[in-house]
């Protein structure tokens, strides 16, 4: 690449403080701090860092960018995000796949601690400020029974998570290894009843949409609890509120819900056994930003230097 070619980059107001400093000489940057700013400073760009919290207004900015080369984003699902048109005009997309996945990680064992031990309860009686007597949750960790769909970023930092706690951890992945705690993507239905957590950490995708249904849930232990920090959509609903209101399984922890936000009069919001948290998990920490920033500036370096960018998304899987 020229080395004296001057390169037009529209990135997130958000991340100027820490990354006008250290940006090179030879990058123009356009800082955008609302969605019209951001419609405005795309066309032109041969960069562009356009997340925003609404993704059809994401994919807006996007469509404006004609002359987008690279798109960055610290967002890990590229669900809901133009896919074939990014591949029709040959844009390198990089995500956030791992960024937050710390963070989730922890989400997933405070969720299987919150229902194990009914703290939830707990929290409502010291508001009542009523003093128990005894445990709402008697279910441990240790010795209990784990399939964890999907081994990405999340999925390797939950798995020693979890068997550092005791619990028995199978993995399904793609690429099933020989060991019996692990699962290929055809093999883990037949084996739903044997589990007593079912954490769900795979990407939004055509594939994976409602990959939890009706049956899926009547598979599963009548006590066993279905963990969601993936997309909603991996779920299908309306199945999971049936399931829950006929106690067929345990309970549902639910990061993320389809849709987002969860309507105010969603049945979910009432159930005894149903938590939502909000898509919340990816937002607990405050190193975000610092991960994001230091990833964008080592692709930069790439990107410059004519080298393979790092966490490319593979647009035709969409992920």
């Amino acid at each position: 690449m020229d080395t004296r070619r001057i390169v037009i980059a529209t990135l997130p107001a958000m991340v100027r403080a820490q990354l006008e400093p250290v940006l090179p000489d030879w990058l123009q940057p356009r800082w955008f701090s609302s969605r019209e700013q951001a419609f405005d400073m795309t066309p032109g760009a041969e960069i562009g860092w356009l997340d925003m919290q609404d993704m059809a207004e994401m994919t807006r900015a996007i469509t404006l960018a004609t002359d987008l080369r690279w798109l960055s984003s610290l967002i890990a699902g590229m669900d809901g995000l133009p896919l074939s048109l990014l591949q029709q005009r040959r844009v390198i997309v990089t995500n956030g796949v791992g960024i937050n996945a710390l963070t989730i990680a922890e989400y997933v064992l405070m969720a299987m601690l919150t229902i194990a031990k009914g703290y939830r309860t707990v929290v409502q009686a010291q508001l009542r400020h009523e003093w128990l007597n005894d445990s709402p949750g008697k279910v441990e960790l240790a010795g209990s029974r784990a399939l964890l769909l999907g081994y990405g970023g999340i999925g390797q930092l939950v798995e020693p998570r979890l068997q550092a706690m005791g619990v028995d951890v199978t993995v399904v992945r793609r690429t099933p290894g020989s060991s019996d705690r692990t699962l290929g993507p055809d093999a883990w239905r037949a084996r739903l009843g044997d589990f007593d957590w079912v954490i769900l950490a795979v990407p939004g995708t055509p594939e994976t949409h409602h990959m939890i249904g009706a049956a899926e849930l009547a598979a599963m232990k009548p006590r066993a609890v279905l963990i969601n920090v993936a997309r909603g959509s991996v779920v299908d609903q309306d199945a999971l509120v049936e399931a829950l209101q006929q106690r067929r399984i345990g309970a549902a922890f639910l990061d993320v819900t389809d849709p987002e936000p969860l309507p105010p009069d969603h049945v979910l919001w009432s159930l005894d056994n149903a938590h939502v948290s909000m898509h919340l998990s990816g937002r607990a920490q405050d190193r975000m930003v610092e991960r994001a920033v230091q990833r964008f500036l080592d692709n930069l370096a790439r990107y410059r230097a004519g080298e393979p960018l790092l966490f490319q998304v593979d647009l035709q899987r969409g992920y």
